[in-house]
C-alpha cells in the first residue's frame, strides 16, 4: 500500500543568489516537514538560479552551488529532498542534475539527459548530458526522476516505466509564453496515458531578466487526469497523498535507491484543492506585472520613470508598473510639444490620477525649438519631416534619463512589438530606457489588455476616449500610425507568420489573405530594424518567439524573400 506524501515546492529563486535560494530550499523543506511530507520537489536549478548562463564557465561558481547543496543535506531528517544543482565530476564536466537528498545525507544524484538547444535554450553550450535512469523506492511508490526537458521527450518516461516506475517526478525551470501552460498539460496527459504513469511537475516561478517563470505546478494520474495545480506567477507549496488508484500498476524492480523506509505515521490531513488556470488575457498581464516587479526587485530598484503620452501602449505600461511597484513607486512625465492634442494630455493625467501615481509636466516645447533653430542650416525650416519627429522623441528620452541618472529611478519604455518588429520607434528616443514593459506585446493584444485591465478595476484607469483614439505618435500634424504601417490587426498576423512562425512570403500571403505589395512592405521593415532591435531594452517574453534570445538574426544580412 502507497503511503507516500509529496510536496510540490515552486519557487521564486535568483540567478547567482546561491546564499538566497538555499534559504528558499530551506524554508520548502521546513514547511513540508511541517505538513510531514515524504518527498519534496523544488524546481531545476534551485540552487543556481535558471539559466545562469556563463556563471557557469566559472570554477568558483560551480564550487559555492556544490557547497550550498551540501550545507543543505544536514536538513533532510525525516524527509528526502530532490533539489537542483550544477554536478560536476572528476574530470571537470558540468551537468544540470538533481540531488537526491535524504536523511541528511546526499545518496544519490540524477543527471538531466536531454539538454535543450532551441529558442531561449542553450544548455548544451554548458552541460554535459546525463546517461542514465534513477529510480527510487518512496513509501511503496516506484518514483522515476526527471528533469524539464526529459518529460518534453518521449523516451524518458517510456524506459522509466519499463524499468518500473509508477510516477515520474519532473522538476523544471520551463519559462512562461501566452498559453505555454496548455501546451505542457496536453504533452504531460500524452506522457501519463501512453506509458500508464503518473506525473508530478514542479516548476519555478518568478521573473528573469526577459523570461517569466509560472509556476502552475501540476500532477497528474496515470490516465493523464489532473489530481492537484498549483497558482501561476507566485510561490506555493502544493502538498498531496499519492493515492494506489492513481498510479500506474506496481512492477517489479532492482533498480531503485530506498530513500525512507520508515513506519506509517499519524499525519495532519491535506485538504486537496486545485488552483484555477486563468483567462487568455489575465494570464498575459500576470506575467508582465510579476517581470517588471522581479526585474526591480532583483535588481535593486524601486521606483520607475515613464513617459506618459494619453496613448493606449504608455497607459497599459502605467497599469502593470502601478500594479508591480505600487502606485507609490511609478512616475508619470508627461511632455507636451506643439502637435500634442489637449484630449491626450488630459488623457494621460487622467490615467495617472486613477492609478493613483505622481505625474509631472515638462514641455519640450523650448527644446525642441533651440534643436531646430541649431539644425536650421542642415534641416531648414521644414519642422514635420521624420528628423524633426524622431528630434522630439530623442528629447523626451533625454529628459526620462536625466530624471533616472538624478533620482536613481529607471526608466520603463512603452513601445509595442508591433512598432518594435517594424522599427516605429526612435533609437535613442522612445527606445531609451532600462526596461521595455510590453515590447513582445504585439498592438492587438495592448488593446485586450487594456480592456481587460479596464474590467479589473477599481475604477477605469484607461479612459475610453484612449482606446477608441485612432493611433498617434503625435510628432506631426495630423499623423496616424497607419500613415506609415498597414492596421494593426493586418500588420500583426503579418508579423505573427513572419517572426513567430518563420513562415516564407508565399505562405504569410496564402495564410492571411494579404496584397502582396502590403506583406512585402512589413518584412523589409521587419528586415532593416534588426540594427535597432539589437540596441534596445530588455523586456517581458510573452509570445513564442520573441525578438532577442528567441530570434537571432544577422544585422549585416542580404538575403531578402520574395
Amino acid at each position: 500500500m502507497s503511503h507516500l506524501r509529496l510536496a510540490l515546492a515552486q519557487l521564486n529563486v535568483t540567478v547567482g543568489d546561491l546564499e538566497g535560494n538555499r534559504l528558499l530550499i530551506e524554508t520548502a523543506i521546513r514547511r513540508a516537514q511541517a505538513w510531514w511530507a515524504d518527498l519534496v520537489v523544488v524546481p531545476e536549478l534551485a540552487v543556481t538560479g535558471y539559466p545562469p548562463e556563463d556563471l557557469l564557465l566559472k570554477p568558483s561558481f560551480i564550487q559555492a552551488n556544490l557547497n550550498s547543496l551540501a550545507r543543505l543535506a544536514p536538513l533532510t531528517r525525516g524527509v528526502t529532498a530532490l533539489v537542483g544543482f550544477v554536478d560536476q565530476d572528476r574530470q571537470g564536466r558540468i551537468y544540470n542534475a538533481m540531488g537526491v537528498l535524504s536523511d541528511g545525507r546526499h545518496v544519490a544524484t540524477y543527471h538531466k539527459r536531454f539538454l535543450p538547444n532551441y529558442g531561449v535554450f542553450d544548455e548544451k553550450r554548458y552541460f554535459t548530458p546525463g546517461s542514465e535512469l534513477r529510480l527510487l523506492n518512496a513509501g511503496g511508490v516506484t518514483v522515476g526522476l526527471t528533469i524539464c526537458e526529459d518529460l518534453w521527450e518521449e523516451r524518458p518516461c517510456r524506459e522509466l516505466a519499463a524499468a518500473g516506475a509508477q510516477l515520474v517526478i519532473n522538476a523544471s525551470a520551463s519559462p512562461y509564453h501566452a498559453q505555454k501552460l496548455v501546451v505542457r498539460e496536453q504533452f504531460f496527459r500524452e506522457r501519463a496515458r501512453h506509458n500508464r504513469i503518473a506525473i508530478a511537475y514542479c516548476n519555478l516561478i518568478g521573473g528573469q531578466d526577459e523570461l517569466v517563470f509560472d509556476g502552475g505546478s501540476l500532477c497528474l494520474n496515470a490516465q493523464g487526469r489532473e489530481v492537484a495545480r498549483a497558482a501561476q506567477f507566485q510561490e506555493d507549496i502544493t502538498v498531496l497523498d499519492v493515492k494506489l488508484e492513481w498510479l500506474g500498476r506496481a512492477r517489479k524492480t532492482g533498480r531503485a535507491t530506498a530513500v525512507w523506509p520508515r513506519a506509517l505515521r499519524e499525519r495532519p490531513c491535506v485538504p486537496l484543492e486545485s488552483a484555477q488556470r486563468l483567462g487568455a488575457e489575465e494570464e498575459v498581464y500576470e506575467a508582465l506585472v510579476l517581470g517588471v516587479r522581479d526585474y526591480f526587485r532583483k535588481n535593486g530598484f524601486s521606483t520607475a520613470v515613464m513617459g506618459l503620452s494619453g496613448g493606449i501602449d504608455s497607459s497599459l505600461t502605467a497599469c502593470i508598473a502601478a500594479d508591480a511597484l505600487g502606485p507609490g513607486h511609478v512616475m508619470g512625465v508627461v511632455m507636451p510639444s506643439r502637435y500634442s492634442s489637449r484630449e491626450t494630455q488630459e488623457d494621460a493625467h487622467a490615467t495617472g490620477d486613477m492609478l493613483g501615481i505622481e505625474v509631472q509636466e515638462l514641455s519640450i516645447e523650448p527644446v525642441f525649438r533651440a534643436y531646430l533653430e541649431t539644425l536650421k542650416p542642415f534641416l531648414g525650416d521644414n519642422a514635420t519631416d521624420v528628423t524633426a519627429q524622431n528630434i522630439q522623441a530623442r528629447i523626451r528620452g533625454n529628459v526620462l534619463m536625466a530624471l533616472s541618472n538624478k533620482f536613481g529611478w529607471l526608466v520603463l519604455t512603452t513601445g509595442n512589438k508591433s512598432e518594435f518588429a517594424t522599427g516605429y520607434c526612435t533609437l535613442y528616443g522612445d527606445m531609451a530606457g532600462g526596461f521595455a514593459v510590453i515590447k513582445d506585446v504585439p498592438k492587438t493584444l495592448v488593446y485586450r489588455l487594456a480592456a481587460f485591465r479596464n474590467r479589473r478595476g477599481p475604477g477605469v484607469p484607461i479612459p475610453q476616449s484612449v482606446i477608441q483614439r485612432i493611433p498617434t505618435a503625435e510628432l506631426a500634424p495630423n499623423q496616424t500610425d497607419q500613415d506609415t504601417l498597414p492596421p494593426y490587426d493586418v500588420l500583426d498576423r503579418i508579423l505573427k507568420s513572419y517572426v513567430e512562425e518563420n513562415r516564407s512570403f508565399q505562405q504569410i500571403l496564402s495564410q492571411n489573405h494579404v496584397p502582396p505589395e502590403t506583406a512585402r512592405n512589413v518584412i523589409q521593415m521587419v528586415d532593416r530594424a534588426e540594427y535597432k532591435r539589437r540596441q534596445g531594452s530588455p523586456g517581458v517574453k510573452i509570445t513564442p518567439r520573441a525578438f532577442g534570445k528567441d530570434r537571432r538574426m544577422p544585422i549585416t544580412n542580404r538575403y531578402r524573400q520574395s
